[in-house]
């Protein structure tokens, strides 16, 4: 079998999804074209998707240059840029964007419009009026420890690590490391208890 082959599923909602199967790019490309002819490239040929990886709308994602673990899900209108990784497990809610350097540890929550950042000081253009190029900046890297939630709206500045079992309330902005099991909400984000205090279910 062709192992860029697809079946068709249907989520917990009933809504119809493609499941990509097995993954190694092997060379080939994921394009589309639309019924007017344009060329669509949702999924770059150099993603390494684990195996199940389930993408909701594959014409409907940007994702390039990346690694996705195992069974993860991802939403809609998800961005996930070259060399970041995806660990396995995870759930990318739709409108997220992951830049290159954020590393996913397995089994992270990504909220709906979820923002990482990898640039303290982004500019657009050199002092001399050139538009800057790979050279002319630094990536700065953002980690993700296993199980970590991040809720909607929430914004990662760059340079600091999130830690194992972690929640990040919704609309906060993390501007500092986040201790291991910490709850953390508001702008910026500041610790407000422990989410091994939180039930799990309703």
């Amino acid at each position: 079998m062709d192992p860029l082959s697809r079946f068709r599923s249907l989520d917990d909602c009933g809504m119809t999804h493609e499941i990509l199967n097995s993954v190694t790019a092997c060379g080939k490309s994921r394009h589309k074209r639309s019924q007017q002819g344009e060329l669509i490239v949702p999924i770059a040929s150099d993603v390494r998707l684990g195996k199940d990886v389930v993408v909701y709308h594959e014409a409907l994602v940007n994702l390039y240059g990346c690694r996705i673990g195992d069974e993860t899900r991802i939403g809609t209108f998800v961005e996930i840029q070259k060399s970041a990784s995806i660990g396995r497990r995870c759930k990318i809610s739709s409108h997220s964007f992951i830049c290159e350097g954020v590393e996913l540890g397995d089994e992270v929550f990504i909220g709906h419009g979820v923002m990482f950042t990898n640039d303290v000081y982004p500019r657009a253009t050199t002092a001399d009026g050139r538009l800057q190029s790979e050279a002319d900046w630094r990536v700065l890297p953002t980690k993700v420890g296993r199980r970590a939630s991040i809720g909607s709206n929430a914004t990662i500045l760059p340079n600091i690590a999130i830690g194992e079992g972690a929640i990040v309330g919704a609309g906060a902005v993390v501007t500092r490391d986040v201790p291991k099991y910490a709850v953390v909400q508001g702008v910026p984000a500041r610790i407000v208890g422990d989410a091994r205090q939180k039930r799990a279910g309703p």
